[in-house]
């Protein structure tokens, strides 16, 4: 499984993000949820993934500015170091659709997301007790980071949250309202009850 990000790189908002297959059907569906969540005209750097060549055109036509980076690796390292990707020699920029700015593909914003998302969640970090066993608390835990990130955490660049800097909200939330969004999606009779928990003699509500 991939999970597929899209990181505004003035803002740093993660804009949409999908887990899904490295494929042609995932590809459309997340070039389709991005597409729905933008306002306006943008330019769009991806990788080198062909999938994403059909994606944008399906679902931004021509209203686009697309760009891709492809990078070209070096040959496999050892076993030693399997799980290290192969060294980076070299990029090639191939422009797609519309007029992109060469100074602006780039990939670097989004990849250096990927890091701060694999530091802050160990359930991508293999050969770990960490590491997600079932695809949905994997989901699960990755929309809770992005939420955390979108409208909890204080960008180090910005000194505001990306939701901000992006005119979602105008404050800084705290955990303890993603949790008031989760009770509000509850039913009101589930919302009201309480667990009953029962130890020996003594009953605790």
């Amino acid at each position: 499984m991939w999970t597929c990000t899209a990181l505004d790189a003035d803002t740093n908002l993660i804009a949409s993000w999908m887990v899904g297959g490295r494929d042609a059907i995932a590809a459309h569906e997340f070039m389709k949820d991005l597409a729905g969540r933008l306002a306006n005209r943008v330019q769009l750097t991806t990788d080198g993934h062909n999938a994403y060549l059909s994606a944008v055109e399906n679902n931004f036509g021509s209203d686009i500015d697309y760009a891709m980076l492809i990078k070209i690796y070096g040959a496999g390292r050892d076993t030693e170091a399997r799980y290290s990707p192969a060294e980076c020699i070299g990029c090639e920029r191939k422009e797609i659709v519309g007029k992109p700015d060469a100074k602006h593909v780039s990939t670097s914003y989004v990849e250096r997301q990927n890091l701060t998302m694999r530091m802050h969640m160990r359930r991508f970090t293999r050969l770990t007790n960490g590491f997600s066993k079932k695809i949905e608390n994997h989901v699960a835990a990755i929309s809770l980071h992005f939420m955390y990130y979108n409208f909890v955490r204080i960008h180090q660049t910005l000194r505001i949250t990306p939701a901000m800097a992006a005119g979602v909200t105008d404050r800084a939330w705290e955990i303890a309202d993603i949790v008031r969004l989760l009770e509000d999606q509850k039913p009101a009779k589930d919302r009201d009850a309480r667990p009953e928990w029962k130890l020996g003699s003594a009953s605790l509500r």
